[in-house]
């Protein structure tokens, strides 16, 4: 039972130093810190397989795996390309935000209870807005948040656009770096972020603009609310490798949960980017309230076909040598 638990607990951390070290045999550029990471934490995986004597073919598993780093870490010279952001994107970090669905749900759950509670109270009763947000936060609603938001001459996209993104990235960052508190920070940013959602759709639904406000926000939200959530369960997967270490020491658990919550944060400032575009390039747009809903949902359903399936292929190929490697059988515990 303890090695099974110790083949569950590093076989991320092999397959992704796998991913790794195979892009740089390839003669792709890679960056060094990740891969020196990765090599620290196999070598140490091997010394404790081989001092508890685990089985012979995880032992030779872990022995090749290490070997192949140790010639390319050695090596040196390796870099960040375009080649390696594509990787990324297309592979690495999809499979981190499946990898970390739990962190993610939690934070969602946060959000969405925070916005609905707010939304509830704040229809009820409009002066509640003052107990959730700060005061000048509170808009005094005489048109659609359409025309409040992007109501200026559409020559100042680009500009909107630049200080949009920098803003979400920056509310982002807040969400992942508060892991470093118990996870204190990020659970109090992603439910603030909740509240304010549900206050502002509250006073606009009390003027009768409640469908304009969703379908304001619609063509650029669903990826920024994913991306601030995404963020969040960054933010608690850091948390755990402090508070939650296992049998790790404190400090190895928190350096993994680093890592991995720093592959979240990447791909997180990617989709902002996206989302800044779309709603400084095309939510300014007079379009018909229908046609922003359904660009809306087309993003929708494109990030779900994203995070659901990019890198899927490439990981099960990956999982099956593995298994075949160690001898691991399926549905064992």
């Amino acid at each position: 039972m303890r090695e099974q638990r110790f083949i569950e607990r590093g076989r991320g951390r092999w397959e992704h130093l796998e991913t790794v070290v195979a892009g740089a045999e390839r003669a792709r550029a890679i960056p060094i810190e990740d891969l020196a990471l990765g090599y620290r934490a196999a070598t140490t995986d091997l010394a404790i397989a081989r001092s508890r004597a685990y089985d012979p073919r995880l032992i030779a598993y872990l022995d090749r795996l290490v070997a192949r780093a140790h010639a390319i870490v050695y090596r040196g010279g390796t870099r960040w390309r375009w080649q390696d952001a594509i990787a990324f994107l297309a592979g690495t970090f999809p499979r981190e935000v499946r990898r970390s669905w739990r962190a993610i749900a939690a934070c969602v759950a946060i959000g969405a209870s925070m916005g609905v509670l707010s939304y509830a109270l704040v229809l009820a009763h409009p002066s509640n807005a003052y107990a959730f947000v700060p005061a000048s936060m509170v808009p005094t609603v005489t048109r659609s948040l359409h025309d409040t938001n992007f109501g200026f001459n559409r020559a100042f996209a680009p500009a909107m656009s630049a200080m949009i993104i920098t803003n979400n990235i920056k509310v982002s960052a807040i969400a992942f770096a508060g892991g470093a508190t118990a996870g204190i920070a990020t659970v109090s940013v992603i439910g603030f972020n909740g509240l304010m959602v549900g206050t502002l759709a509250a006073l606009y639904a009390r003027h009768g603009l409640g469908a304009d406000f969703w379908t304001t926000i619609a063509p650029h939200g669903v990826i920024e609310l994913t991306a601030i959530h995404i963020a969040g369960g960054a933010g608690l997967v850091l948390a755990t490798g402090l508070v939650l270490p296992g049998r790790r020491r404190r400090a190895d658990a928190f350096a993994a949960g680093a890592r991995r919550a720093g592959t979240l944060i990447v791909g997180v400032a990617a989709m902002l980017v996206v989302a800044g575009l779309i709603e400084g390039f095309i939510s300014p747009q007079r379009l018909h309230g229908s046609v922003r809903a359904g660009v809306g949902l087309l993003t929708a359903l494109l990030l779900v076909l994203y995070i659901g399936f990019a890198g899927r292929a490439g990981g099960s190929e990956r999982a099956a040598l593995f298994d075949r490697d160690v001898g691991v059988e399926d549905g064992g515990t």
